[in-house]
C-alpha cells in the first residue's frame, strides 16, 4: 500500500472507532465468534501456509499456532464480560458520599506489528485481545512469511470491514508509513533493533506501546536435575520451529559434574525425536530465508560440534546441532541464535552463575532444571527475566491464565488472557459524587479548628 492509502485507512478506522460501534461487549463477542469460525474453516489453508513459510508440519502448526489462537479466543469469549465490567473500589471517608469505581475502556485505534517465526500466533493472539477490549486494529505481518500473511488477509477480509480490522502487507516501506501515522496504541513483536525504531516513532506522538522482543535466554541444568527428562524437554524446546522461537533456551549452562551425561542424553534425544538423519525428517522445519541460513552457518564452530552441524543450502535446513565446551567468547554467544544450534557451557559454582547472570541483559525467558529448592528460590526471586519454567521450557507462554512479556532489554508490557485485555484497555478511575450532602471542610476560608481536626482525622 502507498503511504496515502495507509493514511486513508487509518483515518477510516479512526472515524469508525469514534462512532462507538466497537464499544458494546455484545459486538465484541460477535466479532470473536466470527474470527473463530473463519480460522476453523481455513485450518488446512493455514497449515499449508505455515509449511510453505517455515516448513512446519500440520501437527506442529496446530499445536504452536492455530490451536493457541483458538484457545485464546475461547478464553476471551468466556471472560470478556467480566473483564469489561466496572469494578467498585473503596471510597475514603473524606470523599463521603460518593461511589468510586474503575472502568476499562478501549485504547482506540491500534497497530499490531508481528514477526515471521510464529506468524499466525503472534499476529492473531494480540488481535484477539484488541477485539475483546473494543479496539480497531491494523495488522502488519512480516514480509518474510508471505503465505501466512496472505491467508490471514483472507480471514480478516471475510470477517471484518477494513475500517474495523485490516491487514497491511509489504516490507519496510509499509512499516515506515504505518509508524508515521498517529495511533492510540502500538503492539510490536520482533527484534530489539526494530523495537528501538518502533519506540522512537511512538515517542513522536507520545503513543503508548508494548514491545515483545527477545534476547539470549539461558537454561541452567544443575547436578540435582533429572538429566534424562531435562535433555528430553530441552531438545523439544530448543529445536521446536527449527530453533526459531523467541523463548527457546538460547544456551545451556550445565554443572560440570553432570555435563558429559547431559550432552550424551541430549544427543540421544535428538535422535529419538528427529531421527538419525534430521534433514530427511519431513516434520523438521527450515530456516526462514537464505540470509538467516548463512548467518547461522557462520555461528557453527566445527571444532566444538559434538552432534549435527550438517546443512542443506537449497532447502535452507540445518541439522539440530549441539556444541560442547563453548565459552562466552565464541561467536555463537555473541548474539541471539534463533536457530537449531545448542551451545553448552559449563559451570562449577551455581552461585557464580546467578551472580554473573545479574550482570547480563535481562532475557525474555530463563529456565532452570533442578530439584534444589535453594537454587530454585535464587533464580525465581533474584534474577530479572520476562518469564520461564522450572524443569521445563517454553510452555509458560501457552496459557491464557498468565501474562507473557519481557522486561528491560527483552521488552515491556505483557499480554494473553486478562493481561491482554488490560494492555489493550485504559482503566479510568471515576468518583461519582452524590449531591445530597456537601462536606464544607475543603472550602476556604480555612479558619475552623473543628474542620482542621476533622481533616486530620480523615487524612491519617
Amino acid at each position: 500500500m502507498h503511504a496515502s492509502e495507509i493514511q486513508t485507512l487509518v483515518e477510516a478506522q479512526r472515524a469508525y472507532y469514534r462512532s462507538g460501534a466497537t464499544l458494546p461487549v455484545d459486538f465484541r463477542i460477535i466479532q470473536l465468534k466470527k474470527l473463530y469460525a473463519a480460522i476453523k474453516a481455513h485450518e488446512d489453508d493455514i497449515a499449508r501456509a505455515l509449511r510453505a513459510d517455515l516448513g512446519k508440519s500440520q501437527y506442529e502448526g496446530f499445536m504452536c499456532e492455530t490451536g493457541l489462537v483458538l484457545s485464546e479466543i475461547t478464553h476471551m469469549l468466556r471472560h470478556v464480560r467480566k473483564f469489561a465490567r466496572r469494578k467498585t473500589v473503596a471510597t475514603p471517608l473524606a470523599q463521603f458520599a460518593s461511589h468510586s469505581y474503575k472502568q476499562p475502556v478501549p485504547r482506540g485505534n491500534t497497530l499490531i506489528m508481528s514477526p515471521w517465526n510464529y506468524p499466525l500466533l503472534l499476529t492473531l493472539d494480540p488481535l484477539v485481545n484488541a477485539i475483546a477490549a473494543g479496539n480497531t486494529a491494523i495488522l502488519k505481518p512480516s514480509a518474510y512469511s508471505p503465505a501466512t500473511s496472505e491467508i490471514m488477509r483472507t480471514i480478516v477480509e471475510e470477517c471484518f470491514d477494513p475500517e474495523y480490522i485490516a491487514v497491511v502487507t509489504g516490507g519496510r516501506t509499509e512499516n515506515q508509513a504505518l509508524l508515521e501515522q498517529k495511533f492510540d496504541f502500538v503492539f510490536f513483536t520482533g527484534s530489539q533493533a526494530v523495537g528501538k525504531e518502533v519506540l522512537r516513532h511512538c515517542a513522536t506522538h507520545l503513543t503508548p506501546a508494548v514491545l515483545e522482543l527477545g534476547g539470549k535466554s539461558p537454561c541452567i541444568v544443575d547436578a540435582s536435575a533429572n538429566i534424562e527428562l531435562a535433555a528430553k524437554r530441552i531438545v523439544f524446546g530448543k529445536f521446536l520451529n527449527c530453533g526459531q522461537t523467541c523463548v527457546a533456551p538460547d544456551y545451556i549452562l550445565c554443572e560440570r559434574s553432570i555435563k558429559d551425561a547431559f550432552v550424551a542424553e541430549a544427543i540421544k534425544q535428538v535422535k529419538l525425536q528427529y531421527g538419525e538423519k534430521p534433514l530427511s525428517n519431513p516434520d523438521f522445519g527450515k530456516i526462514v530465508n537464505e540470509r538467516h541460513f548463512h548467518r547461522l552457518c557462520g555461528l557453527i564452530n566445527a571444532e566444538k560440534v559434538v552432534f549435527g552441524g550438517a546443512s542443506d543450502e537449497d532447502s535452507c535446513r540445518i541439522e539440530p546441532t549441539i556444541m560442547d565446551n563453548v565459552t562466552y567468547e565464541d561467536a555463537v554467544m555473541g548474539e541471539e541464535i534463533f536457530g537449531p544450534l545448542m551451545p553448552v557451557l559449563t559451570f562449577d559454582s551455581f552461585d557464580d552463575v546467578v551472580d554473573d547472570l545479574k550482570t547480563k541483559d535481562k532475557p525474555l525467558a530463563l529456565y532452570l532444571f533442578s530439584s534444589d529448592t535453594r537454587h530454585i528460590d535464587r533464580v525465581t526471586k533474584e534474577l530479572s527475566y520476562g518469564g520461564g519454567c522450572i524443569n521445563d521450557v517454553v510452555i509458560h507462554l501457552a496459557t491464557s491464565e498468565m501474562g507473557f512479556g519481557g522486561v528491560g532489554e527483552s521488552g515491556m508490557g505483557s499480554y494473553h488472557g486478562k493481561e491482554g485485555f488490560d494492555v489493550f484497555s485504559h482503566t479510568k478511575s471515576i468518583v461519582d459524587k452524590k449531591t445530597w450532602i456537601d462536606l464544607p471542610m475543603r472550602y476556604q476560608p480555612y479558619r475552623s479548628k473543628f474542620y482542621e481536626k476533622l481533616l486530620h482525622f480523615f487524612l491519617k
